[in-house]
């Protein structure tokens, strides 16, 4: 693309005609560039997840906010178009109170995936599958359904896999608004499907499979959107390529990051709200580890 290139992050850092950065690196590092960054006054869009755990993310959005600098996380599901329209439907009213949101993550990754030196790793990516891949399903369900306050479940490696994270999770969950729910999510499901958010209202329910919505109100009326994708196997990043999906998402994170600063106002995504599902996945993995020494 012609852009410059530097083999010193210093230089970078240092250049003061740069007012914003993305960091794109594993995550285990994502700590030190943010604070070398914030550092130098630059403001951030990060790449998920936060950090590699709970404390060192919860580190990273403190030194950010001290700071004063913006700081965005790349969460893209939530610009998804069907996911735009379920959060306005939602927050219109129109499906009533949620009684109900289930979760279903069921993707396909080979072998030859974890091969890759650091894959599924706690010291790099600090998780498995809901660190690295179902964060982004997961981040989307909180932004419709609330906060979850409370999981019971189970976490596993299975045979399908040799790693040393998790790469299959399945739990019970109960969020602050009192509605109920399953979690689940895999990388062990070949060939990979669309991730799945059910949510029942007490005046209609929606579904969100992949890209696509589709919302049944009590009175008979309905709404539908077609997946972006048109229903390819293996779109959206589900099956063996992590990378089968449009950019558009990405681009429409950069954009609203950009114009934030621009502007002077907070992103879409913040580090603080990113810190939520943070939390949730801390709770999952606690479910897990709880059920694992019984």
């Amino acid at each position: 693309y012609g852009l410059p290139v530097v083999d010193d992050v210093r230089r970078i850092l240092d250049d003061r005609s740069i007012r914003a950065v993305g960091i794109l690196t594993p995550p285990n590092t994502h700590l030190e560039l943010v604070t070398a960054a914030v550092e130098a006054g630059k403001h951030i869009l990060l790449e998920k997840p936060l950090d590699i755990s709970m404390e060192r993310a919860e580190a990273l959005v403190g030194v950010a906010e001290r700071a004063g600098v913006t700081l965005g996380v790349v969460l893209q599901h939530r610009f998804r178009p069907s996911g735009e329209r379920a959060a306005e439907i939602i927050r219109s009213g129109a499906l009533g109170r949620i009684v109900n949101c289930s979760t279903s993550i069921r993707l396909w990754r080979p072998q030859s995936y974890y091969d890759e030196p650091g894959r599924g790793t706690r010291a790099r990516d600090g998780g498995g599958v809901l660190l690295t891949q179902g964060i982004h399903t997961l981040d989307l369900m909180l932004s419709l359904a609330g906060h979850v306050e409370e999981v019971c479940g189970f976490a596993a490696t299975t045979r399908v896999h040799r790693m040393e994270t998790e790469d299959l999770v399945c739990a019970a969950a109960r969020f602050t608004s009192g509605a109920i729910g399953t979690i689940e999510a895999t990388t062990a499901a070949y060939p990979g499907f669309p991730e799945r958010i059910e949510l029942a209202g007490t005046r209609g329910t929606a579904s969100l499979a992949g890209t696509e919505l589709k919302v049944q109100f009590h009175d008979g009326s309905s709404v539908e959107m077609a997946p972006d994708n048109a229903g390819k196997p293996g779109a959206g990043g589900t099956g063996a390529d992590p990378m089968a999906f449009p950019h558009d998402y990405h681009l429409s994170v950069w954009r609203n990051f950009a114009a934030a600063v621009g502007a002077g106002r907070s992103p879409r995504v913040t580090g603080r709200e990113a810190l939520k599902v943070h939390h949730l996945i801390e709770l999952l993995l606690a479910a897990g580890r709880r059920r694992a020494n019984h």
